[in-house]
């Protein structure tokens, strides 16, 4: 699987930032590619307002995804 982040993913939290108020699993979105290894994340309620927007490590990201990476896994029923 690739875990390649790029701009736009949708991403998770895999760890708790509690100085800034996130959880692990919080979901963002990547706006911006900072260094190799550094993201610019945004956090949004379901109206679309930003509530937090960080800097943060690959490390502390999962890229998610929506459809399976592999086409042979799609059935068709």
């Amino acid at each position: 699987m690739n875990n390649t982040i790029n701009l736009l993913d949708v991403v998770a939290l895999s760890e708790n930032l509690s100085e800034r108020g996130l959880s692990r699993g919080q979901v963002g979105t990547v706006v911006e590619k900072l260094d190799e290894d550094t993201f610019l994340v945004e956090f949004s309620d379901d109206d679309g307002r930003t509530y937090a927007m960080l800097p943060l490590l690959a490390a502390q990201l999962i890229v998610l995804h929506y459809e399976p990476t592999n086409p042979q896994l799609i059935s068709n029923t």
